[in-house]
C-alpha cells in the first residue's frame, strides 16, 4: 500500500502518540492558541480525525498576553491503568505539568505540576511506578535528559532528578521518550534544533535510568542532508507498534515552498515513517534514515485508503474542534451558528500579544482559494493570513465616515502598510477572496459583480525563517473597532485546496 506524507497537514507540531486497544491517539503543540493540545484518533495511523482538545478551560493553562510561540510546548500522551495522561510545558510560566482523563472524548483534569526543569516532558509507566523526564538540568546541575520517579497522584518527586543521557553530540537535546521493547529500554530524543538540522537520535540500556548506549549510526532519522528536497526539519518523534507488530514513528517535519526556496510558512506537520528492528535489537527508520513524501509498503493492509479533506466551510467544520482563538477569548464577542459567524470587535488589534476578536483555522496546503461574505456596519472586519502579531496579511472591509472601503494591509515586522484601498460606497457587505500559492497570496474583492484585484504578497515574509517562532499560518476571521455595538457577520466561508 502507498501513502503520502504528511499524514496530518498544517500547523500540528511535536506529535506524540499512544495506542489503546485498536485505536491510536495523537496530540500536538498549540503554543498561544486556545483550546490547547488537539487530540486526534486513527484506526490505521494514516487517516486522523480530531476528537477534541486537552486544555479547554482557562484554569488549566495561563495564556494571558503571552508572546506568540510562548505557552504550550511539546506534549506527550500516554495510557496507564485506565487513564490517559497528557504532559506538557507552559514555557511562559516555566512549569511542567500533566493532566489526565478516563474519557478521551470528555474533559481533562486540572493540572498537576512536577518540580523538574526543562521542556518537552514525557511519562513512562512500569510495574506500578511512574517516571517523569524532560530536557534540562538535574538536581546537580548536569545538563541532558533528566528523569525522576514521581507519585502519579500528586506529581511529587520520589527520587532526585538525574541526567540519564546527554545525546549524541547535537545541539538542543530535547523530546525524550522512553520505551521498553523486548529486553531493552530505548530512550529516543531529538537534536539539532527544530529547523533544517533537526534529527532523531536514540540510545538503549538495561534499566529506566540506564546507563544508555547510543546507537552507533545516530541520527536514526534526519533530512538535513537532502538539499533541494521539499520535506525538511524532520525530528521530534514518538514510536508506536501497530496491531500486526510493525513499528512506526510519528514525527514532525515541514514542507518548504519550493525546491530551492528554503522558506516554510504552513508550520511543522505530522509525518509517518516506518521503523525496522534488526536481529541485534537496534532499529532503523525510513528510507536510508530519511523521510520521503511517499512510502510504498507491504505492512499496511491494502484495504486502507488514505483520504484527504479538500475544502473547509462553516458547515463541515466544528467550532470547538477545528477552529482556535488567540489566547483566552472573550466569549461574549462570539456567536456561532451552523452556517454563520457573528463577532464583535474590540480595541485590541491583531498587532498585539493579546486576545483580539479572532477565530482561525489552520492553512493545510499551499494552493487554496479562501473566500467569505462579510457584513460590517462599523469598525473593521476581514480575513487575516496570520503567522504572529508582527507578521500577518489582512484583507478587510471597514467603515470610514460616510462610506465603506475594502483594504489590503501587510504587516511585516515593524512595517505596517495599507497597500490599497477600494471604495465600496455605501455597501457594508462584500465578498473577500484570497488566492494562496506556494510563493504568494493574492487579495481580491467582489465589487459590482466583478472581482477586483488589490495586490499580492510573498509567503516568505510569513515564514518561520523570517518571522521566527514555532507556529504556522492560521486563516483568521477577525473584527476590530472601538466602541463596537453591532456584530460583524461572516457567511459562506470557504477554503478550497486545489
Amino acid at each position: 500500500m502507498k501513502y503520502n506524507n504528511p499524514v496530518l497537514k498544517g500547523f500540528y507540531p511535536d506529535p506524540s502518540v499512544c495506542k489503546v486497544d485498536d485505536t491510536y491517539y495523537l496530540v500536538c503543540s498549540t503554543f498561544q492558541y486556545f483550546p490547547g493540545v488537539p487530540i486526534f484518533e486513527s484506526k490505521d495511523l494514516i487517516n486522523w480525525k480530531q476528537i477534541g482538545h486537552c486544555l479547554t478551560r482557562e484554569s488549566q493553562v495561563e495564556l494571558k498576553k503571552i508572546n506568540s510561540s510562548g505557552g504550550v510546548f511539546a506534549p506527550t500522551i500516554r495510557y496507564n491503568a485506565g487513564r490517559f495522561y497528557m504532559t506538557t510545558t507552559n514555557d511562559t510560566t516555566h512549569q511542567n505539568f500533566y493532566i489526565w482523563t478516563e474519557d478521551i472524548y470528555g474533559e481533562w483534569s486540572e493540572p498537576i505540576a512536577v518540580d523538574q526543569s526543562g521542556i518537552d516532558p514525557s511519562l513512562y509507566f512500569e510495574n506500578g511506578k511512574s517516571y517523569f523526564m524532560s530536557n534540562g538540568e538535574d538536581d546537580n546541575g548536569v545538563p541532558g535528559i533528566v528523569q525522576c520517579e514521581i507519585d502519579i497522584a500528586t506529581g511529587k518527586k520520589l527520587t532526585p532528578s538525574k541526567t540519564i543521557w546527554q545525546g549524541s553530540g547535537g545541539r538542543y537535546l530535547e523530546s525524550p521518550h522512553l520505551y521498553k521493547i523486548n529486553n531493552y529500554y530505548y530512550l529516543m530524543a531529538a537534536e539539532g534544533g527544530t529547523e533544517y538540522g533537526h534529527m532523531v537520535t536514540y540510545a538503549r540500556g538495561n534499566s529506566p535510568f540506564g546507563p544508555f548506549e547510543g546507537y552507533k549510526n545516530n541520527p536514526v532519522l534526519t533530512n538535513r542532508n537532502l538539499g533541494g528536497y521539499e520535506i525538511q526539519g524532520v525530528g521530534h518523534g514518538d514510536l508506536v507498534q501497530d496491531k500486526d507488530g510493525n513499528w512506526w514513528m510519528l514525527h514532525l517535519g515541514f514542507r518548504q515552498i519550493g525546491r530551492w526556496a528554503t522558506y516554510h510558512h504552513l508550520g511543522r506537520e505530522v509525518f509517518l515513517t516506518p521503523v525496522n528492528f534488526d536481529k541485534d535489537g537496534w532499529f532503523t527508520a525510513g528510507e536510508k534514515g530519511t523521510t520521503t513524501s511517499t512510502f510504498q509498503l507491504n505492512n499496511i493492509q491494502n484495504n486502507v485508503v488514505q483520504t484527504e479533506k479538500k475544502c473547509d466551510t462553516f458547515e463541515n467544520t466544528e467550532w470547538n474542534k477545528d477552529w482556535v482563538f488567540l489566547r483566552i477569548p472573550e466569549a461574549k464577542n462570539y456567536r456561532f451558528a451552523e452556517n454563520k459567524l457573528s463577532i464583535k470587535g474590540t480595541e485590541i488589534t491583531l498587532d498585539k500579544a493579546d486576545s483580539p476578536t479572532f477565530i482561525g483555522i489552520r492553512q493545510r496546503d499551499f494552493n487554496a482559494v479562501i473566500s467569505c461574505d462579510i457584513c460590517a456596519s462599523e469598525g473593521e472586519a476581514g480575513i487575516t493570513i496570520y503567522m504572529d502579531e508582527h507578521h500577518h496579511y489582512d484583507l478587510a472591509i471597514r467603515k470610514c465616515e460616510d462610506r465603506y472601503e475594502a483594504i489590503e494591509r501587510l504587516n511585516i515586522g515593524d512595517i505596517k502598510s495599507v497597500e490599497k484601498i477600494i471604495s465600496l460606497k455605501n455597501e457594508k457587505v462584500a465578498t473577500l477572496i484570497i488566492r494562496a500559492e506556494n510563493e504568494k497570496y493574492s487579495f481580491n474583492v467582489i465589487k459590482d459583480g466583478e472581482e477586483i484585484h488589490l495586490g499580492t504578497a510573498q509567503t516568505r515574509y510569513l515564514s518561520s525563517e523570517v518571522a521566527g517562532g514555532f507556529t504556522g499560518v492560521v486563516i483568521g476571521l477577525y473584527a476590530y473597532g472601538e466602541n463596537f455595538r453591532d456584530y460583524a457577520e461572516f457567511t459562506n466561508f470557504r477554503c478550497e485546496y486545489i
